[in-house]
């Protein structure tokens, strides 16, 4: 069953403001059709969004390195200094018996941020190529990495969370250290990547693989 969207139609929609509106043909070297609602230019696709999504990804993936190998915070007291990343973090509360919060930590710390980065990595690397595989499941994936994007600021709130808890238990100094400054880099720039992609990435080969038997049928009617 063939099913009619919105280019086979002749519509456009607004990124900006979603207005559904009928999409006018310019020319080569005129200005791009503009919203009637909010007069945003339109696009079909995102423009390079492959592009910015992977240049995003790249940066948040190299970042991740550091945020996870540097000192989140440093310990000042009166038995000498100390630096913690979330790693001893994580360490440090499951030996105390603060394991359920050991376990948050990992979660939101380590485990999250890296399927962050897989998920929109495999969304990206099938766009490109153009894959049909299983375009149910990947949409349901991006949704997830939108949803969880909602919630990415808590993995700093648990980074804050731990310093404080740290600080209250002993007397010390705490200061953040430059591995919280590259995970929330990553945080950040996790967030940037799932916004550029656009989704409708993942259903044009679909939908060109379903119009392809179509036109085959059209070229060589039977008789």
């Amino acid at each position: 069953m063939k099913y009619l969207t919105a280019t086979d139609a002749g519509l456009i929609s607004c990124h900006a403001c979603g207005h559904l509106q009928p999409r006018a043909r310019t020319r080569a070297g005129h200005a791009h059709q503009r919203c009637q609602r909010c007069n945003s230019p339109l696009h079909l696709r995102h423009p390079d969004s492959l592009a910015r999504t992977w240049a995003l990804l790249i940066a948040a993936a190299l970042l991740y390195i550091p945020a996870n190998l540097l000192p989140v915070m440093h310990t000042a007291s009166l038995v000498g200094d100390e630096d913690d990343t979330i790693m001893s973090g994580v360490v440090y509360f499951w030996t105390s018996g603060d394991a359920p919060l050991a376990v948050i930590v990992f979660i939101a710390s380590i485990l999250v941020p890296m399927l962050k980065l897989s998920v929109i990595a495999l969304l990206c690397f099938t766009s490109q190529r153009r894959s049909t595989w299983r375009p149910v499941e990947r949409t349901k994936l991006y949704r997830l990495v939108e949803f969880i994007g909602r919630w990415s600021m808590l993995d700093i709130f648990v980074v804050t969370l731990t310093v404080a808890l740290v600080r209250f238990q002993s007397l010390a100094v705490i200061t953040a250290g430059p591995g919280a400054i590259a995970f929330g880099s990553v945080v950040i720039l996790t967030m940037m990547a799932s916004m550029q992609f656009d989704p409708r990435l993942i259903w044009d080969p679909v939908d060109e693989d379903k119009q392809q038997p179509t036109q085959h049928s059209q070229d060589h009617p039977h008789e």
